[in-house]
């Protein structure tokens, strides 16, 4: 057991969630699953109530917790692209398997857990300050899924 670990609750899909993350993101798999000992307010007795996983080697678990709680935009995972084709796949995975597109490089699963999927040389971009990073700034605020291309210009000026 890791000694510090992102806890993501679910309605009753954590066994779902964590087998879409294990197949889409590198370094990302799936672990032990723990079934409810007894019916509880979430789930009944041999129910999945806990699932222990992965998402780009950021450790885990999903808690089959009910309705009482959702995710909103507060937390969001943030994954770096190094070029256009892998910021597709992640973005497409995540918007063409129920999810829903956003502003700036964030989109939300079909669980409703937010994404950033923010390539690398956004943050170089914003990293270098200045009008370079500004270019960039003001031209990713016009996006939805960052198109790495319009930034690299908006950098050059």
């Amino acid at each position: 057991m890791a000694k510090n670990r992102i806890c993501l609750w679910y309605d009753k899909d954590a066994e779902d969630a964590a087998r879409f993350y294990a197949a889409t993101f590198l370094n990302s798999a799936v672990g032990r699953i723990y079934h409810a000992p007894s019916d509880n307010h979430s789930t009944k007795a041999g129910e999945v109530i806990m699932v222990e996983f992965t998402i780009a080697g950021i450790p885990c678990i999903g808690l089959n917790g009910g309705s009482a709680f959702k995710h909103n935009e507060a937390f969001s995972f943030q994954i770096a692209t190094d070029d256009q084709e892998e910021t597709d796949r992640y973005w497409n995975a995540i918007v063409d398997n129920g999810g829903q597109e956003s502003e700036c490089g964030w989109c939300k699963d079909k669980w409703s857990v937010s994404w950033q999927i923010t390539p690398r040389v956004l943050m170089e971009a914003m990293a270098a300050g200045g009008n370079e990073a500004k270019r960039a700034f003001d031209v990713m605020m016009t996006m939805q899924k960052i198109d790495i291309a319009t930034i690299e210009a908006a950098r050059r000026g």
